[in-house]
């Protein structure tokens, strides 16, 4: 698989963990990963760059496994990517990664859709496009729980983000779990409604600029821009002015839809405009409680690795505790960088 070969490659690249003066990041189109779209754009990342010395560039990938695989293999020194996702590729292909920004959780911007049926408890028989093995497959079993069912009742079809759409529009395809934009683009679709979203587990899907630990370790400098830049983005798109809308509209348009659209999935996300508000759901137990759910489902569908004996395998360190093997954390949650940022000490 695409994925694997990208993550034993990672072992043979050892660069991106050096001490640097130059990094590369990535992102994909999705409403709390477009203000990395902007600060490129508006050379607010370059500003914070500059401060410590740096040059970063920021780079869009079109499809959001890839973006992650890339990220595995080195190519980049930091990703945009969801908790579990963080769990699955690069910690449990033995990338040691942090969670550097904790930007928001889904709060409806994931959900399931079905063709010419208004019940979840509809899906039982159908196929179901999502990209497999990431968030949209753990939203599909989370909800498959609320009505009774399990992933044995219905066949689940690997499918790209980038080709969602497009197969969602042929007469054969009759749902499909994704993520925001495309998920109010398909939800629009005739004869189409959305049974079952991220907000009836709200929390659980967690949006994150993640970094190599080693990386980050050598280059601190790195953390404090990304982070510094990330605020001050946040700060910007959060005010109520002119400069606000014009921020928002360049994200809208950057991910295909207008200002109404984008700020409709706004509403379905619960961003964090503050580091304040970031530290609260790092800091708390509620993050230990979800991280292990989303242990427990990855180990369940083989995606801690052959040789995981149980959902604890890898560890996951965070403020309030660490979940599984201590002796072997590969994923880390490190609020240090976005403290800086609420002492205004970056």
């Amino acid at each position: 698989m695409k994925r694997i070969a990208a993550l034993l490659l990672a072992f043979s690249l050892s660069s991106v963990s050096q001490a640097s003066d130059s990094f590369k990041i990535c992102w994909s189109i999705y409403v709390g990963w477009m203000p990395w779209a902007y600060g490129a754009e508006q050379g607010i990342v370059k500003k914070w760059g500059d401060k410590y010395g740096i040059d970063i560039e920021v780079v869009q990938i079109n499809d959001y496994i890839e973006s992650i695989n890339q990220y595995s293999a080195g190519e980049f020194a930091a990703c945009t990517m969801t908790n579990m996702d963080a769990l699955t590729i690069p910690a449990a292909g033995g990338v040691d990664s942090t969670a550097l920004v904790v930007g928001d959780f889904s709060n409806g911007n994931d959900g399931i859709v079905l063709k010419g049926k208004d019940s979840l408890a509809d899906i039982k028989g159908q196929n179901v496009n999502l990209v497999e093995l990431s968030v949209s497959h753990y939203l599909l079993a989370r909800g498959l729980e609320t009505v009774g069912l399990t992933e044995k009742d219905l066949t689940v079809v690997n499918t790209s983000d980038a080709d969602m759409v497009a197969v969602y529009g042929t007469d054969d395809v009759t749902s499909v779990a994704t993520w925001n934009p495309l998920l109010s683009e398909i939800e629009a679709m005739p004869n189409s409604t959305k049974v079952f979203d991220s907000s009836m587990i709200p929390g659980e899907i967690i949006d994150l600029l993640v970094i190599n630990t080693e990386t980050l370790a050598a280059n601190p400098d790195l953390g404090k821009a990304l982070v510094g830049a990330w605020y001050e983005i946040m700060g910007l798109m959060s005010g109520s002015d002119d400069a606000a809308t014009s921020a928002k509209t360049y994200m809208a348009e950057a991910s295909g839809t207008d200002l109404t659209g984008y700020e409709a999935q706004l509403a379905s996300t619960e961003m964090f405009y503050t580091p304040a508000q970031a530290l609260e759901l790092t800091n708390s137990d509620a993050l230990v409680s979800t991280m292990e759910n989303v242990a427990e489902f990855s180990f369940k569908h083989g995606l801690l690795g052959e040789g995981a004996p149980d959902a604890g395998f890898i560890g996951i360190e965070m403020p309030k505790g660490t979940f599984g093997d201590a002796s072997n954390v590969k994923f880390r949650f490190d609020p240090s960088y976005m403290q800086m940022a609420a002492d205004d000490k970056l």
